[in-house]
């Protein structure tokens, strides 16, 4: 490494936890700052989850430090602060591939070390998990120990109260670390958040504090005395702040100052061999130790790539709409055209583009916090008091709220528009995060409608139809990442009659049905297919996976030989199960289906262009899809002619 291994006298001796052991605190201290700077290097060309890991790397320097892993297990919720923990644990190279295709992972994953006791990526899973490793170790007869590591923003999640009212009840012996930095991804909301800062803003503990440090000035005695006080703190505010997990069944301790590494180490020896419940409230800082992160926490808590010196962020493409901002500035017109709509997100308002109604119209946003399964039982509320939801969960989170979807909504036929971003491939987050479940698993619920937009202006003429509609579910399912480059601002509006696709182009023998903007990769290896050979199929844009257009399905049955599906979605029981499903019910003639999509498999990590040509999915891997196809028909037509 040369130059660069200079950089880092500490870090480049660590391959293992177990070489941080011997380290003084002073020692400590530097490696925290040198693991600081070595992921603001990584994250600066190669992009990843940036702010919360800076805040919690001494957690995670004296989680490590005080105990020993892989025996005792460390379980992490969601893992967006856990890259300290991946670069102590052997993974420090590694860790220049994070998030890339064929590297590691930019979540805890069991296949990846043994160091990660526990997969994560989505929210408030850590204590559940935590307290079956602590029942099963007493069950065994095992001494290891067992810590969940929870931000205050998973901590909004309903699921982490049931695995702490459980953990609780149990008398387990299971540590949990809240990790509050008054911020998930969007600044927190709620009650929670309100209650957890009404413990660090007791005015029992600021009234002494502001006495104390007006009476030293800044002298020594006054740094001499700042122990004492963070000692005094937890006392001074148990009162009032650990109400709440007391009741729950938790000793609580804190907080204490989260980046301050010897208060987490001393804290962590002393309740390490302490048995049952026991809450540790932890206050870090999102972005900590590099200053444009701490300034601006949502924006660094994924940056992209930047100029580690400056902070400068690369700016997006010119002239090209995300489908995020295509459906925050749509959400925000159609608002303003129906006084009943409104907008619901579970903390994830600048990642759906939802900010914008923030801004415009708070009355009429609402950021639930991070609680899918409340979102849409919230939303089918609001539609049964008489208004028009639009209810925004990113596709993989949108899994957690299935059972809702179908009994709060569908069964009573309730105009919810859920609009289910980030569907299909999403990229570097990696099979946690891909969409790929949402038409074959909401196809099955009575009275759904699932909408599939090829573009940007798909999209808006879509949650137009939604507005529209009197019944729900009403799903409309769009990629993450930049649009098609249509003229989505200026198109009217108009209604897209649910159940009624299109023909984008004319053809012969093979016919090619796609849904959302495969449609488009379909068109460009259609015209090249044409250029090459002087053959083109016919091309379809289906619109809509339910209720499936059965005139398109009926003419391509009656005038195709073959057929194409093609799908940003699992094969199974998605837009090739409503084709397959249709031509095995027909008495007539047959065509033959070829399958594109999502294999049954999950899908690592890679940029979005990567794992697309791998599903093939990208225009090249369709047109030799076609070209086959086209052999196919020959090869029949030509055994025809010879019999």
């Amino acid at each position: 490494m040369g130059e660069e291994s200079a950089k880092y006298r500490l870090l480049d001796k660590v391959n293992s936890p177990k070489d941080i052991k011997g380290f003084s605190i002073e020692d400590l201290r530097e490696l925290c700052a040198e693991i600081r700077r070595y992921m603001i290097e990584c994250c600066s060309v190669n992009p990843g989850h940036l702010g919360s890991s800076l805040g919690a790397v001494e957690l995670m320097v004296g989680l490590h430090y005080v105990y020993d892993a892989p025996e005792d297990k460390l379980v992490f919720d969601v893992g967006h602060q856990a890259y300290a923990h991946k670069i102590i644990t052997g993974r420090r190279e590694a860790f220049r591939m994070n998030r890339m295709k064929d590297g590691i992972s930019g979540f805890p994953k069991r296949s990846e070390s043994e160091y990660d006791a526990f997969g994560a990526g989505h929210s408030s899973t850590s204590i559940s998990a935590a307290l079956g490793f602590a029942e099963a170790a007493k069950v065994l007869g095992l001494k290891q120990k067992s810590v969940a590591l929870i931000g205050d923003g998973s901590l909004t999640g309903g699921m982490a109260f049931e695995g702490l009212n459980n953990a609780g009840a149990s008398k387990s012996d299971i540590l949990v670390i809240l990790n509050d930095n008054n911020i998930s991804i969007d600044r927190n909301i709620g009650a929670l958040h309100e209650y957890l800062l009404k413990v660090t803003t007791d005015p029992r503990y600021n009234r002494a504090k502001k006495q104390v440090w007006d009476r030293l000035g800044d002298g020594w005695f006054r740094k001499a005395v700042q122990k004492v006080v963070a000692t005094t703190k937890s006392h001074l505010v148990r009162g009032s702040g650990g109400h709440l997990f007391q009741a729950m069944g938790f000793r609580y301790f804190g907080p204490i100052d989260g980046n301050d590494i010897v208060q987490v180490v001393e804290t962590l020896k002393k309740l390490k061999d302490l048995g049952g419940p026991l809450m540790l409230h932890a206050m870090t800082m999102k972005g900590k130790g590099y200053a444009p992160a701490e300034a601006d926490q949502t924006t660094w808590h994924a940056p992209g790539i930047f100029d580690p010196e400056t902070g400068m962020r690369q700016k997006s493409k010119k002239g090209e709409s995300r489908y995020q901002d295509v459906f925050g500035q749509v959400l925000l017109e159609l608002a303003g055209m129906d006084g009943r709509v409104v907008g619901i997100t579970p903390a994830m308002a600048s990642g759906c583009g939802m900010n914008l109604l923030a801004s415009k119209m708070p009355e009429r946003f609402f950021d639930v916090g991070i609680e899918e399964e409340h979102a849409v039982t919230f939303s089918a509320g609001l539609a049964a008091g008489g208004l028009k939801p639009f209810c925004n969960i990113y596709s993989s989170f949108s899994q957690r709220a299935y059972d809702q979807i179908i009994h709060d909504i569908a069964l009573q036929e309730l105009p919810v528009v859920l609009c289910l971003d980030r569907s299909g491939i999403v990229g570097e987050d990696g099979p946690t995060h891909h969409g790929c479940f949402d038409m074959a698993v909401y196809r099955t619920i009575p009275g759904a409608v699932i909408a599939a937009p090829k573009d940007e202006t798909e999209l808006k003429m879509m949650m137009y139809t939604g507005m529209k509609s009197s019944t729900g579910p009403f799903i409309i399912r769009y990629p993450r990442g930049y649009g098609e480059g249509s003229d989505w601002k200026t198109a009217e509006y108009e209604v897209l009659e649910p159940g009624k696709g299109e023909m984008l182009m004319e053809g012969s023998d093979v016919a090619v049905i796609a849904a959302g903007p495969s449609a488009n990769r379909a068109v460009e290896a259609a015209e090249m297919m044409k250029q090459e050979t002087g053959w083109n199929p016919a091309i379809y844009n289906i619109r809509y996976i339910k209720p499936v257009d059965i005139d398109i399905l009926k003419e391509v049955a009656e005038g195709f030989t073959h057929v194409i599906t093609i799908e940003d979605g699992c094969l199974k029981g998605g837009l090739n199960g409503a084709v397959c499903e249709y031509m095995a019910s027909r008495e007539e003639s047959r065509p033959e289906v070829t399958a594109i999509g999502i294999p049954d498999r999950y899908i690592p990590q890679g940029t979005q262009e990567e794992l697309r040509e791998d599903c093939g999915l990208s225009t090249d891997r369709i047109l030799a899809s076609m070209k086959k196809a086209f052999e196919k028909k020959c090869k029949k037509d030509k055994k025809v002619l010879q019999n």
